[in-house]
């Protein structure tokens, strides 16, 4: 938001565990314009609508491709929100600064 025209690809998994209240992601990218610049969790936002960066990600990059790894432990606000579906990934490159692609999380089981 706003949408470009690039053609390049992601995907997010992780698990969620609800009494340690631990996030744990697994980020990857392919098809960048360039190599990604910064990529985050940003929320909370219903799709369509921006928000700020809530969790920064620590970038593994290959050229246009990458991936990205963590667990972090959420506020029970966060947990509201991610459970609502209030966030999301996004990955920017320096042609795309305000990020090239973007997915909301979605919940399943």
């Amino acid at each position: 938001v706003p949408s470009n025209p690039s053609t390049a690809t992601g995907r997010v998994t992780g698990t969620y565990n609800a009494t340690s209240n631990e996030l744990q992601y697994n980020v990857s990218w392919t098809g960048l314009t360039g190599a990604a610049t910064a990529g985050h969790f940003h929320g909370p936002a219903l799709a369509g609508v921006n928000a700020s960066p809530i969790i920064y990600f620590n970038l593994v990059n290959n050229g246009t491709a990458g991936s990205a790894t963590g667990t972090v432990t959420l506020t029970d606000a966060q947990e509201a929100d991610v459970l609502a579906g209030k966030w999301y990934a996004n990955i920017h490159t320096a042609t795309y600064g305000g990020g090239e692609i973007r997915g909301q999380l979605a919940l399943s089981k």
